[in-house]
């Protein structure tokens, strides 16, 4: 009777264990918008494997690739209201809301590694300000390759893009097929390879990392490395989602999100040219932009410039000001 005793107490114990466990596991759905093979999703599965071996658990972070839980444009939102509690974006989608998100795709301003993380540094404090009001927390970007332009066609000057129906995905890339005559349709990413298969576009300016899960090669045949600018894509948490954390586990966060955005920025470097190589291998034209070519991208790139201080103002002025200091 007394062994039986124990027994019963130490299953109940066990039980009660367990049950105080799960009670202390924290699990979090993070949506991005690429698929799992884009070295963004790879380094962003990493950062969770990170946060969840660090925390011994008790963060479980599972990542929703390829817009599966919400689109691109609905990430933001989904965040902000607690239908997700981490989410990964392009910075420059949120353009529309405040023309500081647009800085590092003003053509030609930032078209290097090193001057992109002169201009993120210039550019933080005003975001993380930004989307602390908005009850986010920004914990890492990570930068895209230099971006070119897919086309099915031979192109010598922007007299050549005339007409053609053009892929955008934020305000710069409009404006740019506009200045140039090209046809703007918003696209995004996960929609990208049936809109190229479908002809509802006719090329788009992306990195070779696009181009590659895009699988371009199956529509389009030349890739002009214009090395316009560097977009960056950025990971933010709901500030009350993380707030309810414990301390160690958000130091945890912060130390996970150090580590994955160095990493990142190393995995978008060294892959750049593995990108170029894939889609050479595939068929592709890859070269860079005649001067002529060239000569009318500056052009367009310094009235999109013009045309962005404007709209961003004083904040605008002060960051670049503060970029070019550097």
């Amino acid at each position: 009777m007394f062994i039986r005793k124990i027994a019963g107490v130490s299953i109940a114990a066990t039980v009660g264990l367990t049950a105080a466990s799960a009670a202390a596991q924290t699990k979090w759905d993070m949506p991005t918008g690429y698929p799992p093979t884009n070295f963004h999703t790879e380094n962003i599965q990493v950062f969770a494997d990170d946060v969840k071996a660090v925390t011994g658990g008790k963060l479980l972070i599972t990542v929703h690739a390829g817009a599966s839980l919400f689109k691109v444009p609905e990430i933001k939102r989904a965040v902000q209201s607690g239908q997700a509690q981490i989410g990964e974006l392009l910075l420059s989608n949120l353009e529309n809301e405040n023309p500081l998100y647009g800085a590092d795709v003003v053509p030609f301003l930032a078209a290097s590694y090193g001057d992109a993380l002169k201009l993120w540094k210039a550019q933080k404090p005003a975001i993380e300000k930004k989307l602390d009001a908005q009850g986010l927390k920004l914990l890492f970007v990570v930068p895209w390759p230099p971006q070119g332009i897919y086309t099915k066609k031979d192109i010598n000057s922007a007299a050549d893009l005339k007409g053609i129906k053009f892929r955008a995905y934020n305000v710069a890339t409009t404006r740019l097929a506009e200045l140039t005559g090209m046809v703007p349709v918003t696209i995004q990413a996960a929609e990208l390879p049936q809109a190229l298969a479908t002809g509802v576009v006719q090329s788009f300016i992306s990195s070779g990392s696009t181009g590659y899960d895009s699988k371009a090669w199956e529509s389009l045949t030349h890739f002009y490395d214009t090395q316009a600018w560097l977009p960056k894509n950025i990971v933010f948490v709901n500030k009350e989602a993380f707030g309810k954390l414990d301390a160690a586990t958000q130091e945890a966060v912060l130390k996970a999100s150090a580590k994955a955005e160095e990493a990142g920025w190393k995995l978008s470097q060294e892959k750049t040219a593995w990108y170029l190589d894939q889609l050479k291998a595939k068929g592709m034209k890859v070269q860079p932009p005649s001067e002529a070519l060239k000569s009318d991208l500056r052009k367009v790139g310094d009235q999109l410039t013009d045309d962005w201080l404007k709209k961003a103002g004083d904040e605008g002025k002060s960051v670049v000001d503060a970029y070019r200091k550097m």
